[in-house]
């Protein structure tokens, strides 16, 4: 399962807020749903983050193993 709790944690050391990722970078509402509810995300998106947020990709998602 991949779970994007490292994506807030980024956010707030980058100093951008949801509401910025919103407005100025039109991330979508619904995006961003699911990835508070660790959901489908397409790599369109995971990809404009990155650039966003000058980062990697582990450092807004992570694989975790179902048990």
């Amino acid at each position: 399962m991949i779970v994007y709790d490292r994506l807030w944690t980024t956010l707030k050391e980058k100093g951008i807020s949801q509401y910025k990722l919103i407005k100025d970078y039109n991330i979508s509402t619904g995006q961003l749903d699911r990835l508070r509810k660790n959901g489908n995300v397409n790599a369109y998106t995971l990809n404009q983050l990155c650039e966003i947020l000058d980062c990697r990709l582990e450092d807004i998602a992570e694989y975790r193993k179902e048990s």
